[in-house]
């Protein structure tokens, strides 16, 4: 051999461009090698919120006006919209002392169906730094939202590596939801307890894990399925005594704990039926939003015959079930653990009984946030998890622009994020 093929050989392998790119990548991110973890994750989730905020700016640079707001709203003002609207008139106002209703008896759209805590801790640093209600309110879903990042590695630590679990949290920060994270709204703060909750039963650490539930029940409606899982960890400890010693201090905190999530599940809506005198407030404002009383499942029946006709409409929640099991049972997701693996089960479970489907199901998704470790488990290729992290960033964009970007459809309603 001569020529040009063995010089080339006698240099080496030729190195592509994206050989060059990641050698690149490499060499800059190497001081943040021995970087503590808890920096890793803050730069994480900083830079998933400045892709969100890029978008969030973009979008509400083409938004025409809204009933929030005038054309090309500045960022504060496009994103305290919807729901953030509501937590507004809390923090003004606080709630009615009466259920505003219809002629026909019905229930008007009211602040009882958002909880208390968010607002109230945006009201408590509004007191203290002077700041309006976009900018508290912003601050405390944005800082909270790290505090979850935070959280959830702890919690992933338990089952998976240092990269793994990084990864699962850069998953979780992507999530083509997770704008949601950085806006007025209470997602955040509510995954941070559900995180901490999470994390303190792993470690059978039950009675820290109480004010855990006490702030997650205040802050978004969780306590029924994390008192599901709370039953079943303390049935599997029992099951397992013999091989694995259940102390009676253990079984009672234990107890207490699955005792208090039950209670807490249902505080606040026996805070709506004390203020207002009205058992039903609660659920009445919850439903007033979907025109119906609340049947559980059926929402679920009702928008799949909307969806594909009376036949077969029936087939796709059953469908839906079918194809949840088979994922809660996969590999990847065994791999997370049971306490997690059944926090899924459960708050799915939740979400078909009383849930009616619509746009915001896809925020309310964020609380699976165990099944972004579970899609780090799939594969350690670079590539595959490179592709995930691109395609969510591509997704929220989606998600930003159809939801965000107000704009009527046929019933002159829109679609809400």
């Amino acid at each position: 051999m001569s020529g040009p093929n063995k010089r080339a050989l006698e240099k080496g392998p030729v190195r592509t461009v994206n050989d060059e790119l990641y050698a690149m990548l490499r060499s800059a991110l190497a001081p943040l090698r021995k970087a503590p973890w808890w920096l890793k994750v803050t730069l994480i989730y900083g830079a998933a919120r400045f892709v969100s905020y890029a978008i969030l700016l973009g979008a509400a640079w083409h938004a025409e006006a809204s009933p929030w707001g005038g054309r090309q709203p500045d960022y504060l003002t496009f994103i305290d919209r919807w729901d953030a609207g509501w937590y507004e008139r809390i923090f003004n106002g606080g709630y009615p002392s009466s259920i505003p209703r219809n002629d026909d008896g019905t229930a008007q759209p009211n602040q009882w169906a958002f909880y208390p805590l968010f607002p109230l801790l945006a009201r408590g640093l509004s007191a203290v730094t002077g700041w309006d209600w976009a900018t508290s309110g912003a601050t405390v879903a944005t800082v909270a939202g790290l505090a979850a990042a935070l959280m959830i590695f702890c919690l992933f630590k338990y089952v998976a590596s240092t990269l793994t679990a990084l990864w699962g949290v850069a998953f979780f920060a992507v999530f083509p939801a997770s704008p949601i994270l950085q806006v007025p709204y209470a997602e955040s703060l509510g995954i941070f307890f559900l995180a901490a909750a999470l994390h303190l039963l792993i470690k059978r650490n039950y009675w820290a894990a109480m004010p855990m539930v006490v702030l997650l029940c205040l802050t978004r409606p969780a306590g029924v399925p994390f008192a599901a899982v709370v039953l079943v960890h303390l049935l599997l400890r029992w099951r397992h005594r013999n091989d694995e010693p259940f102390p009676r201090r253990d079984m009672a905190a234990g107890t207490g704990l699955l005792v208090l999530s039950a209670l807490m599940a249902f505080a606040w809506m026996l805070a709506a039926w004390w203020v207002t005198g009205e058992r039903s407030a609660y659920t009445d404002t919850e439903t007033a939003w979907r025109g119906t009383s609340l049947v559980l499942f059926k929402p679920w029946f009702d928008a799949g015959v909307s969806l594909v006709g009376p036949f077969w409409g029936p087939v796709l929640p059953i469908l839906f079930v079918a194809l949840a099991a088979l994922y809660l049972n996969s590999r990847a997701v065994r791999g997370i653990g049971p306490e997690l693996r059944m926090w899924c089960a459960m708050y799915l479970l939740y979400l078909l009984a009383v849930l009616h489907p619509q746009s915001s199901t896809f925020r309310m998704l964020l609380p699976l946030f165990p099944l972004a470790l579970a899609a780090a488990f799939i594969s350690r290729s670079r590539a595959y998890r490179w592709s995930v992290l691109v395609l969510f960033c591509v997704l929220q964009i989606v998600w930003v622009v159809w939801l965000w970007q107000f704009s009527a459809i046929s019933t002159g309603q829109a679609w809400p994020p």
